[in-house]
């Protein structure tokens, strides 16, 4: 890994859960950490419900853009974090991956999302302590 490690997130629509956990994961992180999402099959805009509940933690994900996922995000990361799309996540030798079991908050209420988004933390918190331990 070097010497500040590169985090991709990737989900199939980048318009939810690897929005979330770039979120949380920039805000923890600030600057110990490159932080990338994609998506293997992009939306136009990030979810509405997905920028409310991370508003709610006081983390602003509305400028960003859902990004369609390239074999070079994947080739320039330390650690691919998939997100229920992980077949369409190219595998290179030595990269870390992971694949995160969520519920897609793709047409759910904030209630619904609540308890995603605070998955989505706890896990990032622990990814977090493994790449920058304190």
């Amino acid at each position: 890994m070097s010497e500040k490690p590169t985090v991709l997130f990737v989900c199939v629509h980048n318009a939810g859960r690897s929005q979330m956990a770039a979120g949380y994961l920039r805000a923890l992180a600030g600057d110990d950490v490159e932080v990338l999402s994609a998506g293997s099959a992009p939306k136009d805009a990030i979810n509405p419900v997905a920028i409310a509940a991370m508003a709610e933690e006081g983390i602003d994900i509305a400028g960003n853009t859902p990004k369609v996922l390239t074999v070079d995000a994947v080739r320039e990361s330390d650690v691919v974090i998939t997100m229920g799309c992980g077949d369409a996540c190219p595998i290179f030798p030595g990269k870390r991956y992971e694949d995160w079991k969520l519920d897609d908050p793709a047409g759910q209420g904030i209630e619904a999302v609540r308890p995603i988004r605070d998955a989505i933390r706890a896990r990032v918190v622990t990814l977090l302590s493994e790449l920058v331990p304190v």
